[in-house]
């Protein structure tokens, strides 16, 4: 430890030693690295100290500067988190050391001037940026899109130029979305200039929570140098934390006791665990089941526990819909441990310091291994800590799901991140950004673009794409598309147009505006309003519930969504079906292989329930819940489908029902499942209605023309590894989904924009728009990048067009078999929760459990006296 205290000024060792005693391990590994001058990624859990070990090494040059009167009034270091809320908080952390380290200077009998901390963000008054200006502050915090216009700030940038350290905060959270594209291409761009001016890179340091590949994270955030990745090193502290994962049934038969009672028996175990700890922190996976929850529980507590003063007043919610000022408060009052519980949708997740929590609870599966331990990681705040974590599961296939990813878990095994390639929107505005700057040659701008990791495989072809949709032309200006920069081609270069400033300033950034769509029937009526996500999932014949009753999906106009009552018939999409977190890639296989697994200690007549509560950390209870599971599977079709075996099964239910399982997650099925319902369309001469979950897909017509064996082997023969992309572009052409993307690409395109010139367009009118002008780049320019781009964003963001390609690759290799059984009376056991995923969240499943019970009983009465057939 002397050594790593030699590496500091004597005061500040001196501080740390009286205020902490001992560094944590990321500490101790990462201070001297940031010394020595290198791109460091600091991968390790909530309260191990990561981001002193990022600051202290660079707070300890910048006293050294003071003291050898080199620190002049400039900006050395910057400071990105994408959440603003973090920002005021990250100052307050940093002037408390900076006072109390100044202190100990002063008592040791040395005077150094003060080294000053500013937050610059959009919610910065213009005199706040004056003053910056006037007299910069050495350390700067900001956030992705105000460090973006910051750039083309021309006082401010210079005050940039001398920039040493660039510390981004939560790039777990970045890595795996355009914000993180969009960032790194800042940050290329102010490497660019610090080197310019001074000759010398900034040095990039990098904080994470649980992600990997922390190698492939490195890259992202060092970017490339001359076509490879720049050296980053790696503290990889992600697991100094003790961590106690288990998994909790409620105390019911989760299949065969009444819907209410299995609902009960959820805020049962629920309240009792909220009891048992002092602060709990709970995670729904929607918005709607969060408020639920709340709700819920108030009543429950209030009825159980007699010792707690005014419960109602000690449970909160909290999640992205709530204000900002009730959301602040919310986490003052957990700091202060004013709080007993708080439910939370994804909003906590991130790295807000909330204080002591001794327990986190999940209710229902997470989705994946990564998130289920950034959640679990919030509790037991101090490094020496347990996190202890609970999941409450909520049926079957839930069950399944969570044994896995609880064991993966305390195995330590994370799902990949997925970072995306080439995305042209964001390129598309950092062009116009280089622009204001200055002039470029086309070549050098490449070059600078090229050492962002997100687009190290741009071909010069597809950057004079954009430079020249950019410099516009005559038939986009007709549509009111003009140009955003000045290029000539035959010369090299480009440089700013008029406007082109006033356009990048208040439109910058990619979180798009959500616009609220208004329901009309036929006749006129009023009927609701409904969220974007949500209609942007939705076909012509869908079914869904508004305000207590069911409508058919006919079109959408702008913001206008037609409908017609559909009274009595069966919802195809569920409420919350858009806030749904989809399962990870890598954690549906680790299922389907689990699922193999226990089939085989079944076939081979083992004790399976005594195997897998072993294995698993599981109460004989749920071991034997799986088990019998499975058991019912193999006795009614004979077929367990998993990670190596794809089960087709059909039936008649007012139609034909054809259910594929594929254990593969929601993203790779929602991109197989559009490619096949438009083969089998073909086949059958009908509409094929498509639904989607986890794990698998049901494919649906009405028409009676039986499906056979050899129907939907001819499907699975003609969607190839080789044409899938080529017939998911054209099963998504003409989608909500493409209307809803296409905006969001085109605003953070400057093809249209929300503002400019003193007005401000809404979501709405932008929507409309956006759509006059798809239908006329579809028809004349669909070669255009931002076309391009929105099938891109489309197949490899919101599905995962890789991975399904990876498993038609399997299925055509022979890796993957298909076993096809049919016509079934009922569908088979795991597939009820496919056919059925029902039109309530995960907590209030009443209505779907009623039909699983129902189906479950009569699978039960065919398969009875089966049961030596298989043991």
């Amino acid at each position: 430890m002397e050594e790593l205290f030699g590496l500091l000024r004597p005061y500040v060792a001196q501080w740390f030693k009286e205020k902490y005693g001992q560094p944590t391990e990321p500490q101790r590994l990462a201070i001297p690295l940031v010394k020595r001058g290198s791109h460091v990624l600091i991968s390790s859990p909530t309260g191990t100290g990561k981001t002193l070990a990022a600051f202290l090494g660079i707070l300890d040059e910048l006293f050294k500067m003071a003291e050898e009167g080199e620190l002049e009034d400039r900006v050395y270091a910057v400071y990105v988190s994408p959440l603003r809320a973090l920002n005021n908080d990250m100052r307050k952390n940093l002037l408390e050391p900076l006072a109390e380290i100044s202190q100990k200077a002063r008592e040791m009998g040395r005077e150094v001037p003060e080294i000053r901390v500013a937050v610059r963000t959009s919610d910065t008054s213009s005199y706040e940026k004056q003053k910056m200006v006037r007299r910069p502050p050495h350390i700067v915090i900001t956030t992705p899109e105000s460090l973006s216009i910051s750039l083309v700030a021309p006082r401010f940038r210079e005050k940039l130029s001398s920039t040493r350290w660039i510390i981004i905060d939560e790039i777990h959270d970045l890595a795996s979305s355009k914000r993180g594209a969009h960032l790194m291409l800042s940050v290329e761009r102010l490497d660019e200039l610090v080197f310019s001016t001074t000759g010398r890179r900034m040095q990039r340091i990098g904080l994470s929570a649980t992600i990997a590949p922390l190698e492939e994270v490195a890259e992202f955030l060092g970017g490339y140098e001359g076509g490879k990745p720049r050296k980053v090193e790696i503290v990889d502290a992600r697991f100094v934390k003790p961590i106690d994962i288990r998994v909790v049934l409620p105390e019911v038969d989760i299949v065969r006791d009444l819907p209410e009672r299995i609902n009960e028996a959820i805020y049962e175990k629920l309240a009792k665990l909220i009891e048992d700890h002092r602060t709990t922190l709970v995670f729904t996976n929607t918005r709607s089941a969060t408020e639920r929850v709340v709700f819920k529980l108030k009543r429950k507590l209030k009825n159980s526990v007699e010792d707690i003063d005014k419960i109602e007043e000690k449970i909160e919610a909290h999640h992205s819909s709530i204000s900002r000022d009730l959301r602040l408060e919310v986490e003052d009052r957990l700091k202060r441990g004013e709080l007993k519980v708080v439910i939370s949708s994804t909003s906590l997740e991130l790295g807000i310091d909330i204080g002591y929590i001794d327990l986190v609870v999940l209710l229902g599966s997470p989705k994946s291994t990564t998130r289920l331990l950034q959640r679990v990681g919030r509790a037991g705040h101090r490094i020496s800590e347990v996190s202890k974590g609970r999941v409450i599961v909520v049926d079957r296939d839930d069950l399944v799901e969570c044994a896995v990813l609880a064991k993966s878990a305390m195995e330590r095994q994370i799902d990949n991140a997925k970072i995306p390639e080439k995305p042209l929107d964001v390129l598309i505005q950092h062009i116009v950004g280089m622009s204001i700057e200055r002039r470029w040659r086309i070549e050098e701008a490449f070059e600078v673009v090229r050492r962002s990791y997100n687009f190290r495989n741009l071909t010069m072809q597809e950057f004079l794409d954009v430079l020249r949709f950019l410099g516009g032309s005559e038939e986009l200006d007709e549509e009111g598309v003009y140009s955003k920069i000045w290029l000539d081609e035959e010369k090299g270069v480009f440089g700013k147009k008029r406007g082109g400033r006033m356009i990048y300033q208040l439109n910058a950034g990619v979180i798009p505006d959500e616009a609220k769509m208004v329901v009309v029937t036929t006749g006129g009526k009023f009927v609701g309003n409904l969220e974007e996500e949500f209609v942007e999932i939705l076909e012509r014949g869908d079914v869904f519930v508004l305000a207590g009753r069911t409508y058919r999906f006919i079109k959408s106009d702008g913001i206008k969504v037609l409908v017609e009552p559909a009274d009595g018939a069966r919802p195809t999409v569920p409420s919350w079906f858009s806030e749904a977190l989809p399962l990870s890639f890598d954690s549906a296989l680790r299922v389907g292989r689990f699922r193999r697994q226990v089939e085989r200690l079944i076939r081979k007549g083992e004790s399976a329930v005594e195997a897998v509560a072993r294995e698993y950390m599981l109460t004989e209870e749920a071991a034997r819940a799986i088990v019998d599971y499975v058991r019912e599977q193999m006795l009614y079709v004979g077929v367990v489908p998993g990670d190596d075996l794809v089960l087709v099964e059909y039936f008649w239910d007012e139609g034909w029902h054809i259910v594929f399982h594929m254990l593969y997650g929601r993203r790779v099925n929602d991109a197989i499942s559009r490619a096949y319902a438009t083969k089998l369309s073909d086949l059958v001469f009908t509409p094929v209605k498509v639904s989607v979950t986890d794990n698998g897909f049901v494919l649906s017509y009405e028409k009676d023309v039986m499906p056979s064996k050899e129907l939907i082997t001819e499907v699975i023969r003609s969607v190839r590894s080789n044409n899938l992309k080529e017939l998911l572009q054209s099963s998504i052409t003409n989608t909500e989904l493409m209307k809803r993307r296409f905006r969001h690409v085109a605003e953070r395109s400057f093809m249209i924009l929300r503002r400019y010139k003193g007005y401000e367009k809404s979501p709405e009118r932008l929507q409309l728009g956006a759509q006059q002008l798809l239908k006329y780049l579809l028809e004349e320019r669909p070669e255009l990048p931002p076309v391009k781009e929105t099938y891109r964003e489309i197949m490899e963001d919101y599905m995962d067009l890789s991975s399904a390609v990876k498993v038609l690759r399997w299925i055509e290799e022979g890796k993957v078999r298909v076993e096809v059984v049919g016509p079934l009376e009922y569908p088979s056991p795991m597939a009820h929760s496919i056919v059925v995923k029902g039109f309530s969240d995960v907590v209030l499943m009443e209505d779907k459990r009623k039909i699983l019970r129902l189906l479950h009983e009569k699978i039960k009465s065919i398969i009875e006296g089966k049961e030596g057939a298989v043991a």
